[in-house]
């Protein structure tokens, strides 16, 4: 009789080391639900957050799935992507939303269900959020419009191309407002243009031919994004010109023109820190612990010294 209960007894801890064993590798289903909705990720800037989020997935134990809509062009689209996570009841959404009051109002019925909203990117007055994680974008025009600055002299002028709907867009209204700001604290004067349009790319050229033509004399150009300055500066290549140009965004093709030494500086945001910390936030939720409701993830100036050191970094990220 005894040597039976040791048999049992041995084989009772060997199905117990084989059945943890299972929940450390395969999981038990009981993992924290977190669901990241982005507004695309057709882009760099998104696929870099994404890579953030999903890193944060895997030091934090977090059941988590980034997923954002198939077709940008359709309208109200991120509400469906939504309404589709909704059902799907998950513990904390992180969600970098458009704006528009059709995303809000379905944000609202996360709130009323008790889904606690992570804001990331992109800053809304959602009531009753939990938590915006990104950039303070005040902050990044004024940093870009006095990096500018320091490459002028008091009295130059610089253009500042934006399309109409930027100003109902929050980001880049803030953007525009902060480098506003910048500029003309360093007593740069500010020359703007604007216009209405659906293509970003051929727009922006569009503009900045147009600036370049009312304006022979300005001496820099600042605009929202980093492919907007890009489209800019091709414009002021083809014009024979050679000036400053600074943008927003920090992506790789901008930062190797640094490298190169075409341009001197630009601004960037840190946009695999929104996606990791937006998952280090939502486990602390989860758990019940006090967040900030403004997390703050910095702007860094990027220069010839660190664009190195930056392009290493996202480029071992997107490969």
């Amino acid at each position: 009789m005894r040597r039976k209960w040791y048999i049992l007894l041995i084989s009772s801890l060997f199905l117990a080391a084989v059945i943890g064993y299972l929940v450390k590798f395969r999981g038990t289903g009981d993992e924290p639900k977190v669901v990241v909705v982005l507004q695309e990720m057709d882009s760099q800037y998104w696929n870099i957050v994404k890579a953030g989020a999903e890193k944060g997935f895997q030091e934090f134990d977090i059941n988590g799935k980034v997923v954002a809509p198939g077709n940008t062009s359709k309208k109200d689209v991120l509400e469906y992507t939504l309404k589709r996570v909704l059902n799907e009841r998950p513990d904390v959404v992180v969600v970098s939303p458009d704006g528009s009051p059709a995303v809000m109002s379905i944000l609202k019925k996360f709130v009323e269900n008790k889904i606690p909203v992570l804001l990331v990117d992109t800053d809304i007055p959602l009531e009753h959020k939990t938590a915006y994680i990104g950039t303070d974008n005040y902050e990044l025009g004024r940093k870009a419009g006095e990096l500018l600055a320091s490459q002028l002299q008091p009295g130059d002028e610089v253009a500042l191309p934006f399309l109409a709907e930027d100003l109902t867009y929050p980001v880049f209204r803030e953007r525009i407002k902060g480098a506003t700001f910048g500029l003309e604290n360093a007593g740069i004067k500010v020359v703007t243009e604007q216009v209405n349009a659906s293509n970003e790319s051929s727009t922006t050229r569009e503009v900045m031919t147009a600036i370049l033509q009312k304006h022979p004399d300005i001496k820099g150009v600042y605009v929202t994004t980093d492919t907007k300055a890009m489209d800019a500066l091709e414009v002021i290549k083809e014009q024979g010109l050679n000036m400053p140009v600074v943008g927003a965004d920090g992506l790789i093709e901008m930062i190797e023109l640094i490298e190169n030494g075409t341009l001197t500086g630009t601004v960037a945001q840190n946009p695999y820190d929104m996606g990791y910390i937006s998952i280090e936030t939502a486990l602390k939720v989860i758990k019940g612990e006090d967040v900030k409701k403004n997390i703050d993830t910095g702007v860094d100036v990027i220069s010839k010294d660190n664009a190195k050191l930056k392009l290493d970094f996202l480029r071992a990220l997107l490969k």
